[in-house]
């Protein structure tokens, strides 16, 4: 399980890097555009293919998100993935803030609550 973890971790490092990576100006504009796709992809709640569907649900958390990392990796020169990943070591290394957190799920919250009120006077009067 701590193996598991730790890949866990590293994915998220390296989709950090090649994130900052894609923010370089030295960055080539595929390799560029590839490292926001894959980036946008590892980082969004959304899945090519939904995570309730058994096996395939994290096939591509398993398999495409992994490759996408790998290719866009080999694409992008050394110095810029250097600098990058010391960007995501520090961005990794900064303390989370939960009391944050609990203000924005508390804002969204409320949001989703004032729209599912004014749709349900909207439509049931």
């Amino acid at each position: 399980m701590s193996r598991l973890r730790s890949w866990a971790r590293a994915l998220k490092r390296q989709t950090l890097v090649i994130y900052y990576a894609a923010r370089d100006p030295r960055t080539p504009w595929f390799p560029r555009l590839l490292a926001f796709v894959i980036a946008g992809y590892a980082l969004s709640p959304i899945d090519l293919i939904p995570d309730f569907i058994p096996v395939l649900g994290y096939l591509d958390d398993v398999i495409i998100v992994p490759l996408g990392v790998w290719l866009v990796l080999r694409m992008i020169p050394a110095d810029v993935i250097a600098e990058s990943h010391a960007k995501a070591l520090a961005a990794l290394e900064r303390p989370v803030s939960r009391g944050m957190a609990v203000a924005i799920v508390a804002i969204w919250s409320i949001a989703l609550g004032a729209l599912a009120v004014w749709a349900w006077r909207a439509f049931h009067h």
